[in-house]
């Protein structure tokens, strides 16, 4: 979930597993893990945060995604499936995860 609309819904170890929506793959990245040795890719989320109160039409991760497009500032995502039991709201979504 996202400033109140949800991006990604899926079983819990199917998430772990495979997270499709930009915001999770960030949310998921920062989890610390008690292995110094172990080198983990972690996305850096950067941007100005979407306003809870007051949002603008559109994407309300827009500001912060590195995928972001004109359509995304315009036109509120739909909550779809995308794999099965596997519902992620975003535009982009198989083109940014090759599906």
């Amino acid at each position: 979930m996202y400033v109140g609309c949800v991006v990604e819904k899926c079983a819990s170890d199917e998430l772990f597993r495979r997270r499709l929506h930009p915001y999770t793959k960030g949310l998921i990245s920062a989890i610390p893990v008690p292995n110094i040795h172990l080198k983990r890719e972690q996305t850096i989320m950067q941007g100005e945060l979407t306003s809870p109160v007051e949002p603008k039409p559109g994407c309300r991760f827009v500001n912060r995604c590195p995928h972001a497009k004109e359509r995304c500032r315009t036109e509120n995502p739909v909550l779809e499936e995308v794999l099965p039991a596997h519902f992620v709201a975003c535009h982009y979504v198989r083109e940014i995860n090759q599906l």
